[in-house]
Formats: structure tokens, C-alpha cells, sequence
């Protein structure tokens, strides 16, 4: 059985809820009945906020629909009639209407009342206890919950533009009440919470604690979010402190990263914890992300799942035009095979190809239920990413960092793994490449598009129209419930 971080086994699931944003007003843990004074309670309304980003809705089907699905490198995938939803997703036919992005809508705040309540629980512990070593354990605490923050208002805000800020827990009226934030003051917020939790937060933990977040994860975090304002000087200072630190590297084998084995390994900045732990049935804290991915059809019932976002024709050809064979014959599961670890992919499966970065063996899907990649992380962040937002940083004007790599260094360590020559002169349209090669599959490509202006060239052909499909609708459900709330445009 792999580890997994015991400070995120969900508690307390309890609480009334408003409808409007799908927000628990009281979060996760009741306010009540709380002893502020004992240090052992200072972690659970943080453990709550770790468990909600579990949630099917913030990261499974609804996501990797809109996060991959509607890019150039998956197709729906499954049966042809399975799921209209995700096909409208596919196609770029979806309308406010669309229960999945409804669903991110809701999984998302629901992310966000979670760590609001963890944040508002702070204080009260600082109050009630003086030790100034479990203050610091608070302080850390309370900057644990602020990444948590900043990352669901950092996908809010790309999957739907001018969103609601939510910073507190608030009543059902307040809520519903709510308007929306422009897309620069939502971006300035996430990047407030981020500096404080960088400048709080440890730069690692003891390995029991593998996975929870650190300075580093949120360094990473903000990296990413200063790519799509266009901070090029702060998204290389920050990679380039990632870099030097030396804790970092990556593994030298590429199917090692998306192993269970590697989960949470030096290449891990960033991953959303699951695990059966160890059991066959109950309340264990798994996420169905790799199952809805897993190859449909397949054969005994442990090594099958849904087999939705199927790698399309387009990045297989992608591919081929490289000359790859390392990254694809881990991204690429194909049928009519047998993996490496001896399980089989039977030619009678559904699809043709399925996504083999969320491949688990047959040895770990005990769940009783089928179980398959029950115990697969999903991998958010990693420092090949890292080392390929310096380059593109680099290429956007900034100077080189303290690490000395240059552009060039930096996107040829990543392409070294998967024994491709090296280049000499990169340029940005080399380092989005090598991050399509590399990141395939892992929810990347379509923001990519969207955020370089490749999106209208490369996208039209499958639907998508410029102008409007750059960010999602609000959902119609939402703005019955407020009608503050202003639609995008096109929608």
C-alpha cells in the first residue's frame, strides 16, 4: 500500500449549505464545538479543505472534460452515445445549460468556502493558545488554506473570466447577492495569497507528510498564474528559486512520474492525493479521475474504467512528426497490448487508445468495486513544467536567474528524458511544443491555446469560435439563483 498523507482523511462533512455557488456558508468543520486551545484540532479545518479538492466535481469527470477534452489532444472518448455533456464539451456545441460546468462551478466554491473556513478558524486558535511554536504551526496552517484559495480562484477564473470573490464565509443572502470581480482583481487576489503563503510556509516536510503543500508549491502555483498576466520577470524569478533550491529534479524515467511508485517524488510540486488505503471497501479517500480514464471494455473488472478523454488522432500524429518514442509510450495505452507490468489491454476494448499517464496496475485495484487507479494521484504541477515556464520566461524577456540556464538548458533537460536531440536557439513556438509533448493528457493543452493565441488556428476545426469559447458560460443555474451575475459573451 503507497502512503498517503493522513492530515487529509476527510472530517466532519457536516453542515447546512446555501444552493447559491453551491458554497457550504459554515464550510466543512461547524464552528461549533471546536476546542481552540488544544494544537490537535488546528489541522481540521485545513484537512477539510485538502478533502474537498477531492470532490468529483473539481477533479474528475467535469474536469478533465473541460480541461482536456475540449483541447486538440483528446477526443470524448467512451461509447458514441455515452455522456451528450461531455460531447457538447468536445465540440464546443455546450450552452449555459451544461451540468458540467456546473459542476466546476460548484466543485470549485465549494473549494473555496472550505479553505474560507479553515482561514476564519485561524484567529480563533491564535487567541486561545501562546505558544509561539504552535503559532507558527498556525500561521502555516492558515497558508496551506490560502494556496488551496488561490488555486480553485485560479481555475475559476480561467474557466469562466470575471468571477464572484468570495473571501469569507458568508450567509446565504450575502451569496446570493454576490457580483463579479474582474479578471485582474480575482488574478491580484490569488497572487496576495500566495506571497503570504510563500513567505509562511515550510520548504518542505518529514516524509509522513509527503504531498502537503509547501513555499515551493505555491512558488510553482503563482509561476503559472504570472504566465497568463504576463509577468515574465516574476515567473522566472519564482522557477528559477524552484531550480536553485536543488530540491527538485526530474525522475529519470518518464513512466516512473505516473507510477504509484513516484507519486510525490522530487519531480512532485503539486499533486491531489488518493488513495484506497490499502482496503477493498469504506470511506477511503480515492478520487475517480484515472477510473473515468480508464480503458473501457477492458477485462478482468479491476483493470477497466469508463474510458473517457481518449488521446485524438492530432497528438498522435504530433507525436510521430518528432520522431518520439519515450513520452508517447507512456501517454499512449493502447489496446491489443500488454503493458510492461503484464496486464492486458484486450483488442476488444472500446476505444482504440486511452490515457496511459493514468495506467494502474492490476497489483493496486482491490477496490471492491472495481477499484481501477482508485490509488492514482492526480499530478497538478511538476518541475518539468517549471523548468519549461523558466524558458518561456526567458523568451519573454526575462533575465536568466541565479541558476545560470539559459532557455535553451532548460527545455533540453526536459527533452534529454525523452532522448530527443538537443536544441540550439529555442523559441516560444519549441517551448509550447515541448510543453504539449510533455504535459499531454495532464489537463494542460486547451488553457495553453487559449493563453497563447494559438487557440482560434488550432481549434476551429472542432467548433471552436473566437471571441467566445475563450472562457465557458456562467451557468444558468447560478444565475437563477443570482441574478447579479452577468453572462460572457456569445453565451
Amino acid at each position: 500500500m503507497k502512503p498517503i498523507i493522513k492530515i487529509i482523511i476527510p472530517v466532519l462533512l457536516v453542515a447546512s449549505c446555501s444552493e447559491f455557488l453551491g458554497i457550504r456558508p459554515e464550510g466543512t468543520t461547524p464552528a461549533e464545538g471546536i476546542d481552540y486551545s488544544k494544537s490537535e484540532n488546528i489541522f481540521k479545518p485545513v484537512s477539510a479543505a485538502y478533502a474537498s479538492m477531492r470532490s468529483g466535481n473539481v477533479h474528475a469527470f467535469p474536469y478533465i472534460c473541460a480541461f482536456e477534452i475540449t483541447s486538440d489532444n483528446a477526443d470524448k472518448g467512451s461509447s458514441p452515445e455515452d455522456n451528450p455533456t461531455a460531447l457538447a464539451l468536445d465540440k464546443f456545441t455546450y450552452d449555459a445549460s451544461n451540468s458540467l460546468i456546473n459542476d466546476l462551478w460548484v466543485g470549485y466554491y465549494d473549494v473555496v468556502s472550505a479553505a474560507n473556513n479553515a482561514i476564519s478558524q485561524m484567529p480563533l486558535f491564535r487567541n486561545a493558545i501562546q505558544n509561539a511554536q504552535t503559532r507558527i504551526t498556525i500561521d502555516q496552517c492558515e497558508a496551506e488554506a490560502r494556496v488551496i484559495r488561490a488555486y480553485s480562484y485560479f481555475n475559476l477564473v480561467r474557466l469562466f473570466g470575471s468571477v464572484p470573490l468570495v473571501d469569507t464565509v458568508m450567509t446565504a443572502d450575502q451569496l446570493a447577492s454576490l457580483r463579479q470581480t474582474s479578471r485582474d482583481e480575482v488574478y491580484q487576489f490569488i497572487a496576495n495569497d500566495l506571497d503570504y503563503a510563500i513567505s509562511v510556509l515550510p520548504v518542505a516536510y518529514p516524509s509522513a507528510y509527503a504531498g502537503r503543500i509547501t513555499a515551493y508549491t505555491a512558488r510553482a502555483i503563482k509561476a503559472k498564474v504570472m504566465m497568463y498576466t504576463g509577468d515574465w520577470t516574476e515567473v522566472a524569478k519564482l522557477t528559477d528559486e524552484i531550480i536553485t533550491s536543488g530540491r527538485f529534479g526530474l525522475m529519470a524515467d518518464f513512466r516512473e512520474v505516473f507510477s504509484i511508485d513516484g507519486e510525490n517524488g522530487k519531480e512532485s510540486l503539486f499533486e491531489i492525493q488518493s488513495s484506497t488505503l490499502g482496503g477493498i471497501t469504506g470511506t477511503a479517500p480515492y478520487i475517480e479521475y484515472a477510473y473515468v480514464q480508464g480503458p473501457r471494455g477492458n477485462s478482468p473488472a479491476n483493470m477497466q474504467g469508463w474510458g473517457f478523454c481518449t488521446p485524438s488522432e492530432n497528438l498522435i500524429e504530433f507525436y510521430q512528426s518528432r520522431n518520439e518514442v519515450v513520452r508517447p509510450a507512456t501517454t499512449l495505452l493502447y489496446r491489443g497490448t500488454i503493458t510492461p507490468e503484464g496486464d492486458e489491454i484486450k483488442a476488444s476494448c472500446t476505444n482504440p487508445v486511452y490515457n496511459g499517464k493514468c495506467y494502474t496496475p492490476s497489483i493496486y485495484n482491490n477496490w471492491s468495486n472495481n477499484g481501477y487507479g482508485y490509488d492514482h494521484n492526480v499530478r497538478v504541477l511538476r518541475y518539468a513544467e517549471v523548468l519549461l515556464m523558466y524558458a518561456e520566461a526567458l523568451l519573454n524577456g526575462a533575465p536568466v536567474g541565479d541558476s545560470g540556464f539559459t532557455a535553451d538548458h532548460a527545455v533540453n533537460l526536459v527533452r534529454n528524458r525523452a532522448q530527443l536531440q538537443p536544441l540550439s536557439g529555442v523559441t516560444l513556438q519549441n517551448v509550447w511544443d515541448e510543453r504539449r509533448a510533455e504535459l499531454a493528457l495532464e489537463e494542460d493543452r486547451f488553457f495553453d491555446l487559449i493563453r497563447t493565441g494559438q487557440a482560434s488556428e488550432v481549434l476551429s476545426p472542432n467548433g471552436f469560435t473566437t471571441g467566445k469559447n475563450e472562457i465557458f458560460p456562467i451557468p444558468a443555474n447560478q444565475r437563477q439563483l443570482n441574478p447579479n451575475l452577468v453572462q460572457n459573451p456569445g453565451y
